[in-house]
């Protein structure tokens, strides 16, 4: 497994541009390892761990597409009251839409981002003969966030909602992905020292009465 972390905080569009470019490449040697006159075989892809902070950003998810009015998206774009950053750049967010799973969620300064960009029919074991489903790729995001946590003493767990939860109604990480041809985009987004204030604005993930935290 490669790991690609982006050092300094980075625009969400670059990050998203450069996991939109690994995503194509398995696509590309998928297509070519599929075609009735193949060519000689290249190696596949190195699946890869695309790791990044982004400045704020509120991203939605593909059921969202085009659903957001000009007013929300100028509420969510205004800056933020008493910012703890003398950087603007780091006090107002974007809006971006995404092909993801889930709904409108926050991410940004305080935060760490993982993309796992994945063949999963390619991921076979003893246990996964034919490669991971998406239902179990996704009890796999979850359960290594809580065994991540674990490591910092912090104690989460699942519940019925998307996510990994410290408690029934409060969320410390969220979880969205996107399968094309059984290769995986998104991930998972987790509150490390984020300032929750972002989180304000909007019903996060669409769960009305939850709460947010961190770290």
């Amino acid at each position: 497994l490669r790991h690609l972390h982006l050092p300094q905080i980075t625009p969400f569009v670059r990050a998203q541009d450069l996991q939109s470019a690994l995503v194509s490449q398995f696509l590309a040697h998928k297509a070519a390892a599929s075609s009735p006159t193949p060519l000689s075989p290249r190696p596949a892809p190195l699946p890869t761990l695309l790791t990044f902070t982004p400045t704020p950003v509120y991203t939605t998810g593909r059921r969202e597409l085009g659903t957001l009015s000009q007013s929300q998206i100028i509420s969510l774009k205004g800056p933020l009251v008493n910012p703890p950053d003398h950087d603007p750049k780091l006090n107002v967010a974007e809006v971006q839409e995404t092909l993801r799973g889930g709904q409108i969620t926050f991410h940004g300064p305080g935060q760490l981002v993982i993309y796992p960009i994945l063949d999963l029919k390619g991921l076979h074991s003893s246990i996964w003969p034919r490669g991971l489903t998406a239902r179990c790729y996704v009890n796999l995001l979850e359960e290594t966030t809580i065994r991540t946590l674990a490591h910092f003493d912090v104690r989460s767990r699942r519940t019925e909602n998307p996510g990994v939860w410290v408690n029934e109604d409060t969320k410390i990480a969220a979880l969205g992905v996107h399968l094309r041809r059984n290769v995986s985009s998104y991930g998972v987004g987790l509150n490390v020292s984020t300032d929750l204030r972002w989180f304000d604005r909007i019903v996060a993930c669409g769960l009305e009465g939850k709460k947010t935290t961190s770290m």
